[in-house]
């Protein structure tokens, strides 16, 4: 009896795990050469303008937490875009706003 339940709590951990693996490789992902609307929508979120010129532009998203218990997070992405593509990315972890 013992066996057949450890057998169950097994299989159920290997279809979560499946499922979770799908799910993370079906959703859209940030991708080099991507243009701004695009990883705008990819994202879900709009982007905000830092500096720089036409084209060669360093924009800032900023998570939408809002009603989440991490909503005092402030955790932004920076996107750096040449030529009108993305060329690179970086998390800026750890901001908190009071």
């Amino acid at each position: 009896m013992k066996n057949t339940g450890l057998l169950v709590m097994a299989l159920a951990l290997a279809a979560l795990e499946a499922t979770s693996v799908a799910a993370q490789q079906s959703a859209p992902s940030l991708r080099f050469g991507m243009k701004p609307d695009e990883v705008a929508l990819v994202l879900g979120v709009p982007l905000t303008f830092m500096r720089g010129r036409s084209g060669n532009e360093l924009y800032l998203a900023l998570p939408n937490v809002k009603g989440s218990a991490l909503s005092s997070r402030s955790d932004g992405l920076y996107l750096q875009f040449r030529r009108g593509k993305l060329t690179g990315w970086k998390g800026d972890w750890g901001t908190i706003r009071p």
